[in-house]
């Protein structure tokens, strides 16, 4: 008997190339569809941790004619292929849409109309999808705020207020049936991407799963991308002495999961089927402050620098939202192993050997936000 098929698009970014070597070496015959764009992939070559026991091809999740022969002819899609940052897609609108959600749909076409044998589909959601996270209110109970106001903001007002009473409202963690909602249009193609495919993937009896990434850090992250995950830009920042920039007062609640975990709770949504059909959020099922977390980077990598907390907000960032991951226990049987400490010191071991690729562009990543008037001045 033939080993299994996949496909992984993105699958030279760092989930994905997680993601091939775990494939590998469970003994699925890989194929990767990755189209090296020059903000992840700087040098715009396959980098130099490719898998050599998968097949690489370098092209566009948006052209029929490269992606159709690929998913016609494999087992498993794992599609992780997408444009990634909120305040990036707040202006550049049609590139987002674009890639995310009419890349997603196109492969969804090729699954409704053309002879195929797939038999497992994955497609990344996010985090992002819920807007804020899941609050209670001590005197009304529980609340599902919307976007803050560019007035509590300005006045530095950072936590959510209730919408009956006006009080603080306290974090919780954040279930898959809390009620959505998008701030950005990043989140909004997410939000198609993962609705199409659970939609397609139950009308069409092909198990599907929409696995919604909370904040995956690791080994291979792009340290020279401003747009990347919070943990990479602050270890850009510190290996070039700068202090990590914090928006509003570092108190934001996060949850940082290792892309080992991640790696882990994907196969098991693969080789199992109690998620089929289903949202499913992957975190650690703990959570810190962005603040704390600048800290204890700055701390593993033993340099005294302090971040700046800028008490400056910009209009589409949430304030708290970290996982509730019962459904992935429940469903999958998942279990995060991975401590927040052992994986952040494997991330500095991979960016110390790295170093080289840490460009500090943050500058630039802030003055198009502010030519943007996307922070709240």
């Amino acid at each position: 008997m033939s080993p299994k098929s996949a496909l992984v698009t993105g699958g030279a970014g760092y989930i994905g190339s997680h993601m091939v070597d775990r494939l590998v070496a469970n003994g699925y015959d890989v194929r990767v569809l990755d189209l090296l764009v020059p903000q992840v992939h700087p040098t715009g070559d396959w980098p130099i941790y490719v898998n050599e026991g998968a097949a690489y091809v370098r092209g566009d999740v948006r052209d029929r004619d490269v992606l159709a022969p690929l998913v016609c002819n494999t087992d498993v899609v794992i599609h992780l292929a997408a444009a990634v940052s909120v305040g990036q897609s707040m202006y550049q609108v049609d590139h987002y849409v674009d890639t995310n959600t009419r890349g997603t749909g196109l492969l969804l076409d090729i699954l409704v109309n053309d002879k195929h044998r797939v038999g497992k589909l994955i497609v990344a959601s996010s985090v992002g999808v819920f807007g804020e996270g899941a609050y209670s209110c001590s005197y009304c109970g529980p609340q599902a705020p919307g976007l803050r106001p560019e007035s509590r903001l300005k006045q530095r007002l950072w936590e959510p207020a209730c919408e009956q009473c006006g009080a603080d409202l306290r974090p919780e963690p954040t279930p898959e049936d809390k009620p959505l909602y998008r701030d950005n249009i990043y989140s909004m193609s997410k939000f198609h991407q993962e609705e199409m495919s659970l939609l397609v993937g139950k009308t069409y009896d092909i198990p599907t799963v929409a696995p919604r990434f909370f904040n995956v850090y690791g080994p291979r992250q792009s340290l020279g991308n401003p747009y990347a995950g919070v943990a990479a830009i602050f270890l850009s920042r510190l290996l070039n002495d700068k202090q990590p920039m914090i928006f509003e007062d570092g108190g934001q609640l996060r949850d940082f999961v290792s892309v080992r975990d991640v790696v882990d709770c994907l196969m098991l949504m693969i080789e199992t089927n109690g998620a089929d059909q289903l949202p499913v959020n992957i975190g650690s099922g703990s959570h810190i402050s962005i603040l704390e977390l600048a800290r204890l980077l700055a701390g593993l990598l033993r340099k005294d620098i302090e971040p700046d907390t800028t008490q400056q907000g910009r209009k589409f960032d949430i304030r708290h939202c970290f996982a509730d991951i019962e459904r992935a226990r429940e469903t999958l049987g998942y279990a995060p192993v991975v401590s927040l400490e052992e994986g952040m010191a494997e991330l500095i071991k991979w960016a110390a050997a790295n170093e080289d690729t840490a460009v500090d562009k943050l500058d630039f990543a802030l003055e198009e936000l502010r030519r943007n008037n996307l922070l709240a001045e």
